[in-house]
């Protein structure tokens, strides 16, 4: 079959040009996208008659057809097909004949690639959506079933102060809240339908856009055509919610790998979410922590790649635009199975209560409450600070037990001491937001009705 430029050249294109050209092998997963769209584009065409209603009849079959085949996998693609929209077309072709011809009355494969791949994108962050969603419920079970228990808090990776175990989830929970924000803010932006913009300045015909885009389920159409076919911020933009998405999977991957260490203890991994070594028989790998880390750099690598790729291009459409697939169908793919992956393996890994409370049962892990009981009666914090630092001080020099020095500082006393007992401390933190049992309360039930006010913006997956 000729190509669809054919009229305008005395041969075909060089092997070496249709095989650098061609992207079929990856965006035939658009298929169903290109159908829907293909059918609007019918269904507008015969709005203003310049289909007639056997004509629209018989390309809508074709199409309900050319879905079916591609779905089962018995679509028999041309060495001329060099993109799933020139096959879906081709094939419509063969089987409504002339009318198939008619299909890309009013419309250029530039409107037609990117209302695709807009319809594509706003499903895709959907289901991203609800997969942050699940796992953030696992993080909220997991923060529920621990109830009181505690860990070290850590800054610079030095222990700090004890903080709830819930809490500790739960910091994550609200990170990745923010990217469900952020995935349907993006999606926002995504749903407007380019689709009637043709090549770069719409058309002479009777077109509909504002039929099509509601047909669509589009939220609007196009306000510019020469924006509306050069414009990639909605996968810039999902490439960077993908990316910092990766980024605190990342981060929750670094600490189950160092909790999961015999030096730390804190977690026993799952055998269904462990590896073990080809070499040394006691192993056992905290792969999909480490996988999770890795997938943070090829995520911020897209991102990347596709912002070099816009930043020198003048408008409207130019091939380099073609760049913009790859890298986010890989974005997503990955973004989906890490996502599931991560859900699994924390909710199958046992928390080690005993080794997270006994290195949180460090006496000098509560100096800031004895700096801050200090300054309850009175005492400047700085003055404060300086006390309790001296007497950390003395303690680790040799003078004697940190609960000794405590209990024989007037300013102190035996009470004072009791705030070094384990799990004294983190019981003292009352304030909003704050790692104690009362606040963390507070949030747990914060972020169910964040869960459940995000479930509902984000609609059906």
């Amino acid at each position: 079959m000729p190509t669809l430029w054919h009229g305008r050249f005395a041969g075909g294109p060089a092997e070496a040009l249709q095989a650098l050209n061609d992207s079929l092998p990856f965006d035939r997963r658009m298929f169903r996208e290109d159908v829907a769209a293909s059918r609007a584009h019918v269904r507008g065409l015969g709005r203003v008659g310049l289909l007639t209603d056997p004509e629209q009849a018989a390309i809508l079959s074709a199409l309900d057809q050319v879905e079916e085949e591609l779905a089962a996998e018995t679509f028999v693609f041309a060495p001329s097909d060099e993109d799933v929209h020139t096959a879906v077309e081709r094939r419509v072709t063969e089987l409504a004949g002339a009318a198939g011809a008619k299909l890309h009355t009013g419309r250029s494969r530039n409107d037609q690639v990117v209302t695709d791949l807009r319809l594509w994108t706003r499903r895709e962050l959907t289901v991203l959506g609800h997969l942050v969603l699940a796992l953030q419920t696992t993080l909220a079970d997991r923060a529920t079933e621990v109830g009181d228990r505690f860990l070290p808090g850590y800054t610079h990776l030095q222990q700090a102060q004890p903080v709830l175990l819930a809490h500790h989830l739960l910091a994550h929970g609200w990170s990745l809240a923010r990217d469900v924000d952020r995935l349907v803010d993006t999606r926002r932006r995504v749903d407007v339908s380019p689709l009637g913009a043709g090549a770069l300045a719409g058309s002479s015909l009777p077109l509909d856009p504002d039929g099509v885009a509601a047909d669509l389920g589009f939220a609007a159409r196009f306000e510019n055509s020469l924006d509306a076919v050069s414009d990639r911020d909605f996968v810039a933009e999902a490439l960077f919610v993908i990316a910092l998405l990766g980024v605190h999977l990342s981060r929750m991957g670094e600490e189950l790998i160092l909790w999961a260490s015999d030096e730390f203890g804190f977690v026993s991994l799952d055998d269904r979410f462990s590896t073990g070594s080809s070499m040394m028989p006691q192993k056992k790998n905290p792969d999909v922590a480490e996988l999770a880390r890795g997938k943070a750099g090829r995520l911020i690598g897209h991102l990347a790649g596709l912002l070099a790729t816009l930043k020198g291009l003048p408008l409207t459409y130019n091939k380099d635009l073609q760049e913009d697939k790859e890298p986010l169908f890989d974005a997503v793919d990955t973004a989906r199975l890490t996502l599931l992956a991560m859900d699994g393996m924390m909710a199958s890994l046992e928390f080690r209560h005993d080794r997270m409370e006994a290195a949180a049962a460090s006496p000098y892990a509560a100096a800031t409450d004895l700096a801050e009981l200090l300054v309850s009666a009175g005492t400047p914090f700085r003055e404060a600070h300086a006390a309790v630092g001296d007497l950390v001080r003395r303690a680790l020099s040799g003078e004697g037990s940190l609960a000794d020095l405590v209990a024989a500082d007037p300013r102190l006393g035996s009470g004072a001491a009791a705030l070094l007992e384990p799990g004294a401390s983190v019981r003292r933190r009352t304030t909003p937001g704050g790692a104690g049992p009362g606040p963390v309360s507070v949030q747990l039930e914060r972020f169910a009705a964040r869960l459940a006010a995000d479930r509902e913006r984000l609609g059906a997956p």
